[in-house]
């Protein structure tokens, strides 16, 4: 059993900065790949970033458009999120995930999107203003 656990939400204003941790209960090695995703009250599940936690591969959702960063730390127990250039349209809870899915007819992001990963967290509150 994969246990994940967010940090780091909180409420700031546009144009500010958040940084997102994901406390991983296994080594983030044995995950293939991992990521995050948002979801706004109302709104569908929309996949952030991802990484593949051997390559360091990272992609990105169109929206970001370079203001987030994905990455693990040296120990590979914590996965991380970077969101700089915050916009009143990124306010949602947002979740880490692990265990992307691989077969998935698509890219990670769009895994997220759909659900196709074999973890998450709670989950983490951002609220932009």
């Amino acid at each position: 059993q994969v246990q994940l656990v967010e940090s780091g939400g909180g409420s700031v204003q546009a144009g500010g900065s958040l940084r997102l941790s994901c406390s991983i209960s296994v080594y983030i090695g044995s995950t293939y790949c991992m990521g995050w995703f948002r979801q706004a009250p109302g709104k569908e599940r929309e996949g952030v970033a991802s990484i593949s936690t051997r390559t360091g591969t990272t992609t990105y959702g169109d929206f970001v458009k370079g203001r987030f960063t994905i990455s693990q730390d040296n120990a590979k127990t914590t996965l991380y999120l970077q969101m700089n250039s915050l916009k009143p349209e990124g306010t949602a809870m947002y979740y880490c995930a692990a265990h992307i899915s691989s077969s998935f007819r698509g890219t990670p992001i769009q895994a997220l999107g759909a659900g196709r990963f074999g973890y998450s967290g709670q989950g983490t509150q951002v609220t932009v203003s």
